[in-house]
């Protein structure tokens, strides 16, 4: 009779420097939106929790904010953050951008990873836009960053290879239980997804205009069963006056934009009609003072 292999379950941290792909790829792996996407760094702020559960096992994935050199004290909070993580899981997924030349960050990343007991596995993503001898030789770069479990090249866009990468994670991992329920996918309330939606239309809609220094707050959120709709009103907060003004848009035209992205996207998630108030505020420089980064949840 052959003997039933053990249930693994642990945690398993994403890093790696801005922009290399960490939020599509946890999307990928969890086949649902829960990470929004910027080319814009930094777009990840807070520790998001993923649940992935199988038969044979649970993966808590732990998207982190990417790693970089601090300028203000949200900088200084986000790196905490990824420190903090690292200490905390049973493996490591570090990502690096495979269309990009390896430098510094990820150097200064290996470095740090290269201090922990916990085993690491390095990704090499986005292979879909690499020609076979770019990702041989970025291949041989990557392997000579550190003491890898193993370097797995893939596409966090396309899929490629993931399956690959959840298989040798799941290998990784010790035995244990279940930490979260079977239909449990993330541990972040719903009001925190909702309000990360709405930044992502605020990125992706302002482009440079708009520097990173935007955060969202959900500020209420009630089902009015009168109306048979969710009413959700939330709060855009720039750091000047002049943001405050982009943000709105002539006629209010923008923020009419930002409001019907996000909705489209709200909706399917609560799985009910949305009616979606925004308002802009200016908190002046607040992501350089740790009292106002702090209050907007970071």
């Amino acid at each position: 009779m052959e003997e039933e292999s053990p249930y693994r379950s642990g945690f398993v941290g994403l890093v790696g420097r801005p922009n290399v792909g960490k939020s599509t790829l946890l999307n990928n792996l969890m086949h649902r939106k829960l990470a929004i996407i910027s080319e814009k760094p930094q777009t990840t702020r807070n520790k998001i929790r993923c649940v992935l559960t199988r038969e044979d096992a649970q993966i808590v994935f732990v998207d982190t904010p990417g790693f970089h050199k601090p300028k203000n004290a949200l900088g200084e909070r986000l790196n905490k953050a990824v420190r903090e993580t690292l200490e905390e899981v049973d493996a490591v997924v570090f990502i690096l951008d495979g269309t990009q030349t390896i430098g510094k960050g990820d150097l200064f990343i290996a470095g740090e990873l290269a201090e922990l007991e916990t085993p690491v596995v390095a990704v090499l993503n986005k292979i879909d836009r690499l020609t076979r001898d770019q990702l041989e030789a970025q291949t041989a770069v990557a392997s000579k960053l550190g003491e890898f479990a193993d370097l797995i090249p893939l596409s966090a866009k396309t899929g490629e290879n993931v399956h690959a990468l959840i298989e040798r994670v799941v290998e990784l991992l010790p035995e244990g239980p279940k930490y979260y329920p079977e239909d449990m996918v993330t541990d972040q309330p719903v009001t925190f997804i909702v309000a990360e939606i709405i930044r992502e239309k605020v990125l992706q809609l302002t482009r440079e205009e708009i520097p990173h220094s935007v955060a969202v707050a959900v500020e209420e959120m009630e089902r009015r069963e009168d109306k048979d709709l969710v009413y959700i009103e939330a709060v855009i907060y720039v750091e000047r006056e002049s943001q405050k003004g982009i943000i709105i848009g002539k006629g209010g035209r923008m923020l009419k934009d930002i409001g019907s992205r996000a909705r489209a996207e709200i909706e399917p998630l609560l799985g009910e009609r949305v009616f979606l108030q925004l308002k802009v505020a200016v908190e002046k420089d607040w992501a350089k003072r740790p009292q106002m980064v702090r209050r907007l949840g970071y």
